[in-house]
């Protein structure tokens, strides 16, 4: 006699139920991601194609916003100025990240308080942020400057000199930001195996050689997301110097998400801050998979 393989009538119907209650619960994020993210950024693109000024009407101009960019020396200076920025902020705040990770990777009260003290600028707000690094780097009654006095340095003018206001925004940059990268730090410190660090010691490898050849390589992971949020961070740079340093002096702190702002709700020209949005994701895109080959084929040896 032959079985039917076939399921039983009720065990269809509670699959049937079960597949569509999934397409339901799939459905609402597919939905938000379509509305609030695919949608926005199909409507940049068409933007970015015409000369649309929120005022009046637009006229398609297809790709002559993109050749605009190419010509734009205000665009290129601002294309010097982020890069710049990325040169000082990335290996900065990587390394005061590392550092702090490693002085407070122990269970102790006073290592505690002092992860809490360190995260407290990352959920703090960029304008109450901005109010301490404008005492601090006064020129005249600033704590930064009045430390420097101590030694006989004389301090300079920070947010109102070209050569010193980018190296401002960036200190203002790491402190703001260093205390969650920390976090990332701590939690792939506390997972490196404590048998290749008794290891190295038995075999007599002093503290730089255990951490140069068995921490670092183990934390290589979280070292890798943390360059990549950096790097990303790093060219997205917005807040701090639209509260420091209105991109000043001299344009020396515009960089290209603020050169999106002004042009797109200073000026009002919403297609061409479009094109230049589209530019700097593949800048950034580059950059990003640049990093992602680059710590792959470190990985690999």
């Amino acid at each position: 006699m032959k079985l039917s393989s076939a399921p039983p009538p009720a065990v269809s119907a509670t699959r049937r139920q079960q597949t569509i209650s999934a397409w339901i619960f799939l459905a609402v994020p597919v939905l938000l991601f379509a509305v609030f993210l695919l949608l926005p950024v199909v409507m940049a693109v068409g933007l970015s194609l015409t000369d649309y000024a929120v005022i009046g009407d637009f006229q398609w101009v297809g790709l002559d916003n993109y050749a605009r960019i190419a010509g734009d020396p205000i665009f290129w200076v601002a294309v010097r100025n982020t890069a710049l920025y990325t040169v000082l902020y990335v290996p900065a705040g990587l390394v005061v990240a590392l550092g702090t990770a490693l002085l407070l990777n122990r269970s102790t009260r006073v290592s505690r308080v002092f992860r809490t003290l360190f995260y407290i600028p990352v959920v703090s707000s960029t304008v109450a942020t901005a109010a301490i690094w404008f005492w601090l780097l006064n020129p005249q009654y600033g704590l930064l400057n009045a430390v420097l006095g101590w030694f006989g340095i004389d301090g300079p003018a920070w947010l109102y000199e070209s050569r010193w206001a980018m190296i401002a925004i960036v200190m203002m940059s790491v402190w703001a930001g260093f205390g969650a990268n920390m976090i990332i730090y701590l939690g792939a410190l506390q997972g490196v195996p404590g048998e290749l660090v008794d290891a190295a010691r038995v075999d007599g490898a002093g503290a730089f050689r255990v951490f140069w050849h068995v921490t670092l390589p183990a934390i290589s992971r979280a070292t890798f997301l943390i360059l990549t949020l950096l790097l990303i961070a790093a060219f997205q740079v917005f807040d701090q110097a639209y509260v420091l340093t209105k991109g000043g002096p001299g344009n020396s702190t515009l960089t290209l998400v603020y050169y999106i702002y002004d042009r797109g709700f200073g000026r009002l020209e919403m297609g061409y801050a479009s094109a230049l949005s589209f530019v700097l994701f593949l800048v950034i895109l580059v950059f990003s998979v640049a990093n992602a080959r680059a710590t792959g084929r470190e990985n690999d040896r």
